[in-house]
């Protein structure tokens, strides 16, 4: 009897635990991902900086406007064309060696890019809620 509740329990133990690394794959998978498309590039306009030192910041209209609102990103102008496919990527930096943090972009299928801004204004949130 002493053998049979030992072998139960044994069992339970390796299932539980099988069962915990499965959700921390999913946790894993999870941060590996970098890109994500945002919708197709329809239009832009540029807002200069409230003071003397401020940002400029450009608010990009995609197709799927109805979801991420006009996304704000630094810069003057915006190169990207009409109809280009537009991805968010994010990437970890670290600058010292130890610590770091993440900075994130939107980009086209080409070498163009922005850095976005860090709180989207137009759906007021922060930017890593987007991942």
């Amino acid at each position: 009897m002493k053998k049979l509740l030992l072998l139960v329990l044994t069992g339970m133990l390796i299932s539980c635990s099988a069962l915990r690394r499965s959700s921390t794959s999913l946790e894993e998978e999870e941060l590996l991902i970098t890109r994500k498309f945002v919708g197709v590039y329809m239009d832009y306009r540029h807002t200069g900086p409230e003071s003397f030192a401020g940002p400029n910041i450009i608010w990009i209209k995609t197709s799927m406007d109805s979801i991420y609102g006009k996304i704000s990103a630094y810069g003057k102008k915006c190169d990207f064309s009409p109809g280009d496919r537009l991805y968010m990527r994010r990437a970890y930096y670290t600058p010292g060696g130890v610590f770091g943090y993440w900075e994130y972009h939107i980009e086209n299928d080409s070498s163009l890019y922005y850095k976005l801004s860090e709180f989207q204004h137009d759906n007021e949130v922060p930017i890593e809620t987007w991942f």
